[in-house]
């Protein structure tokens, strides 16, 4: 049998270490303004809530403060009460996210190990369902939680979101790419579903479960529009709804005290993204392919 080669292309038409050259270049500045838009605001908000009003407003721009004064911060604290908006937040985000992971964790593994009828039905709602902006479904939601007597309650924040349609989604991907031979030494050994689940998939799974672990939290965390709508008692609010509060309380010209409160929300979401970052995309592509 003879084997055909493919002429390689001739030198004229590879590019030279000078065209390779500006194409490395492009993609850096590229890449470097990007992020300089994500990263500029976070660095001005920092910057900002160590400044006296009058640094803020100068012209031109002044980046840094004459001094590196905690007062807005201090300020911020004393008008508000930020601890009970963290605990609040706290709360709500650590059940919130884990009862989102639980339910996205046990829904996956039904459609992928479990022997249900309609499973690509099911499925395919849960596709729908990532097509449909949450704003839509936010008057039905509040008119329920009115009736069942849940405003200014935990309950009320929470309850109303938990099903998660992404979470879902990644985590049957990702089991689709999981050795059926795995599972098959489970059923062979006795284990039930939830051993199976939680002995066999999940430690599997870490990379998607950081993933989804990451986004809930980060989602839970910032969530403004459905608390702001659910709770009008300070005692209930949480962190973003906080600051609202402390604009009221402030008005919109203190900015150095607006931006100390930015801050302390914003810090805890980006501490715990430098720590998952490793998993994050590893995660998030560990179902591209599929068995």
């Amino acid at each position: 049998m003879s084997t055909v080669l493919t002429p390689a292309p001739p030198a004229s038409a590879q590019p030279g270490p000078g065209t390779r050259r500006k194409i490395s270049a492009g993609g850096y500045t590229a890449m470097a303004a990007a992020v300089a838009v994500m990263i500029l605001p976070l660095v001005w908000m920092m910057l900002a809530s160590f400044k006296e009003p009058d640094e803020i407003y100068t012209v031109p721009i002044q980046w840094l403060p004459a001094g590196w004064d905690l007062s807005n911060y201090a300020a911020a604290l004393e008008r508000v009460p930020f601890g009970s908006f963290f605990a609040n937040s706290l709360l709500v985000t650590v059940i919130g996210a884990g009862l989102k992971i639980f339910l996205g964790l046990t829904t996956a593994y039904a459609l992928v190990f479990v022997d249900v009828p309609f499973k690509k039905v099911f499925f395919a709602v849960v596709i729908f369902a990532l097509l449909i902006p949450q704003q839509i479904v936010i008057i039905p939601n509040y008119t329920l939680v009115a009736e069942l007597g849940w405003l200014n309650t935990y309950q009320g924040i929470i309850l109303p979101g938990l099903a998660s349609a992404f979470g879902t989604f990644l985590f049957r991907q990702h089991f689709l790419s999981l050795p059926p031979s795995v599972m098959e030494a489970a059923v062979l050994d006795g284990a039930g579903h939830f051993r199976r689940l939680f002995q066999f998939v999940v430690p599997m799974s870490a990379p998607t479960i950081a993933a989804v672990a990451l986004v809930s939290v980060v989602n839970e965390w910032n969530e403004y529009l459905w608390p702001l709508l659910v709770v009008d008692r300070a005692e209930m609010m949480t962190l973003p709804v906080g600051l609202t509060l402390l604009q009221n309380n402030d008005g919109v010209t203190n900015w150095g005290v607006l931006m100390a409160g930015t801050v302390l929300v914003t810090v805890p979401v980006l501490a715990l993204f430098f720590v998952l970052q490793r998993r994050i995309v590893s995660g998030l592509t560990a179902g591209a392919v599929t068995g």
